[in-house]
């Protein structure tokens, strides 16, 4: 009988000591272990990192990072990581959030616009993603990438359409350039493809134009009149005369600096560069800067007529007057220069 006893005890010490750890390792992988009010926050975890990096991320989020520790290590989350971005929702457990940490990437939405240079566009990108701005323009610029596709350094910028797209947050440098690439193939689709060879232009010499389009108006109803112009000028064999190539030139000379122009004056058409469309004829090597898909479409869809000239509006700012002879075009000229003057825009 006491034999008996003692067994029964045993076993039942044994059931209480299973039931114990059968509630702490239910505890450790299901029970509520978020600390944060919202009802999600995403987590980025960088290529290689180490464990102690996501879970310094991973601590203040959570009521109890013991035993998550003890979790990551019985499924071996510490030592096989995944890089990304991965979202944690209110209320999971350890174990769901160990499943969502290292299977469910999820992508973010990338945007840009109007971005006047690679290095800007790289920056721009570097906020978003992993891939530091360093790698990223070293990618945009590789020259081997670039002959191969068509582009040149002074043509790439145009390789990058402005928009929204859908990416990881870890993609490298190298892959989002490539994915740019492809973007960029199926933004010029058989139909943008055959207006440029309507307009007899290449499609760097659309870009290029688009930019200079892009510049001198953010309205996109005015755009295909201002491309007409442009237009009209290449044809004719007239210089293009466009301002922002003149600001483009005078950024890149060291005492234009840090400064910003707001009239272009006489001394800017002196300047020795390729993009000074004053002095060369034709269109300039590359972009001036990112134009937005309405300028690009203004350029391919060009409105047909026999203005020459154009300048900006006083009397409706954003827009332009435009004009079929000189004679007319420097009576609107001189109205806005006169009201450039009234605001005490000198430079």
């Amino acid at each position: 009988m006491y034999i008996k006893k003692i067994l029964w005890a045993i076993a039942i010490i044994g059931l209480v000591i299973a039931g114990a750890f059968a509630y702490y390792v239910y505890s450790a992988m299901f029970e509520p272990n978020t600390a944060f009010n919202e009802e999600k926050v995403y987590i980025t975890v960088p290529t290689n990192a180490s464990y102690q990096e996501v879970r310094s991320q991973l601590e203040p989020l959570l009521k109890d990072i013991g035993t998550f520790d003890a979790l990551a290590s019985r499924k071996q989350y510490n030592t096989n990581l995944k890089a990304g971005r991965f979202v944690i929702k209110k209320g999971m457990g350890n174990n769901d959030i160990i499943n969502s940490i290292r299977t469910k990437n999820i992508p973010l939405k990338l945007a840009f616009n109007n971005q006047n240079s690679l290095e800007d566009l790289a920056g721009r990108i570097s906020s978003q993603i992993e891939a530091d701005s360093s790698a990223l323009l070293s990618a945009m610029r590789d020259s081997e990438f670039l002959k191969s596709n068509g582009f040149s350094e002074k043509t790439a910028l145009g390789m990058y359409i402005p928009n929204s797209y859908e990416v990881f947050w870890n993609t490298s440098a190298e892959d989002f350039r490539d994915r740019m690439l492809k973007e960029y193939n199926r933004f010029w689709n058989d139909t943008r493809t055959n207006k440029a060879k309507a307009v007899q232009l290449s499609k760097n010499e659309v870009m290029a134009l688009a930019s200079i389009v892009h510049e001198e108006s953010k309205k996109a109803a005015e755009q295909p009149r201002i491309a007409g112009v442009y237009m009209n000028r290449l044809r004719i064999g007239m210089p293009l005369q466009a301002d922002p190539t003149l600001k483009f030139a005078a950024y890149k000379l060291p005492q234009y600096q840090n400064t910003v122009i707001k009239r272009v004056l006489n001394v800017h058409k002196e300047i020795d560069s390729p993009y000074n469309t004053y002095k060369n004829a034709g269109l300039p090597p590359g972009l001036i800067g990112m134009p937005d898909i309405s300028a690009i479409d203004a350029v391919l869809d060009y409105e047909k007529h026999n203005y020459l000239y154009f300048a900006a509006d006083p009397q409706k700012l954003g827009y332009h007057k435009f004009a079929k002879t000189l004679a007319q075009h420097n009576v609107n000229a001189r109205a806005y220069q006169r009201y450039l003057s009234s605001q005490g825009i000198n430079r």
